[in-house]
């Protein structure tokens, strides 16, 4: 179950994947598979190839990009990995947004 984002950030999120950009979208999340996480960063882009590159810098598969059928392929991003992407992205925000530490994502 997703909450914590507006639609305003959802727009932007498939606008940019739209546009061929690297695009991120955190929101909380809950998934009994995954009890010690509690969001998600979605990076997503049109362009599958470039997402593939960015993910492999990052040690991210290319078989592990999601294809929905709405058309916004993305990586899923949770827990250390989550943590450690957002920080070498920048998106300091999204990491005190959500209390995101090394320590709590297991």
């Amino acid at each position: 179950m997703a909450f914590g984002i507006t639609k305003e950030e959802l727009s932007k999120w498939k606008r940019e994947i739209d546009e061929g950009k690297i695009a991120f979208i955190t929101h909380f999340w809950l998934d009994p598979r995954f009890p010690k996480s509690t969001s998600v960063t979605k990076v997503g882009c049109k362009d599958l190839q470039k997402l593939a590159n960015w993910g492999a810098k990052f040690g991210l598969k290319e078989e592990w990009i999601h294809h929905r059928k709405d058309g916004y392929p993305h990586f899923d991003l949770l827990g250390d990995k989550q943590y450690e992407i957002l920080n070498i992205e920048g998106l300091t925000d999204d990491i005190l947004k959500f209390n995101l530490t090394q320590k709590t994502c297991h």
